[in-house]
């Protein structure tokens, strides 16, 4: 099993992220996250020392970060025998959506997710932490199912489930249906 590599990704201060968060995740978040995942996926799970600015992804037109672009970035600026999880703060697109809550390459080694969405504070209601931790391990364990290559779950409980808004991304748990980790298993990656 390859390991999982967690990758801050930055954002200038005065940059647009839709919640007024702070530029790059905080360790607390990431720490966070890095132990749900190693549990999730029975993988060692790493914070690199590694960030990442996105201003080459900000499209000032959308004032939203292109996720397809940090995928690519973060491929080649990362070891390619890890799993890469960026984790951002701004708001990501891709050319045919609204938003989205992240990326992946399927059945590759990269992932993008983006916290700008996820927080309440985001919906005009007052902050919630654990909340917030529960969709970004959600949506991280997602986006990782995605490189292998795991497609959307029908089981709506699923995390393989696809999420277009918050209210779908908590009605879901934050592990695999038996389906899609039987997939997962019968991959020899578990």
């Amino acid at each position: 099993m390859k390991p999982i590599h967690l990758v801050p990704l930055s954002g200038a201060s005065g940059a647009p992220n839709g919640n007024g968060a702070k530029p790059e995740p905080g360790i607390d978040l990431l720490e966070h996250l890095a132990a749900a995942l190693a549990r999730i996926f029975r993988a060692p799970c790493r914070i690199r020392p590694l960030t990442i600015d996105l201003e080459f992804a900000l499209d000032d037109r959308r004032a939203q970060y292109y996720s397809t672009a940090i995928l690519h970035r973060l491929e080649r600026a990362c070891d390619p025998d890890a799993r890469i999880l960026g984790v951002a703060t701004r708001d990501l697109y891709v050319p045919v959506l609204t938003f989205v809550f992240g990326e992946a390459q399927l059945d590759g080694n990269c992932a993008v997710v983006s916290t700008a969405r996820l927080g309440e504070e985001f919906y005009g209601l007052p902050p919630s932490e654990d909340l917030l931790r529960q969709r970004l391990v959600k949506e991280g364990v997602h986006e990782l199912g995605h490189t292998f290559g795991l497609r959307h779950c029908a089981d709506w409980r699923c995390v393989m489930t696809s999420s277009h808004a918050v209210e779908r991304l908590d009605v879901k748990e934050a592990d695999f249906c038996p389906r899609c980790r039987k997939a997962v298993t019968q991959e020899s990656y578990w």
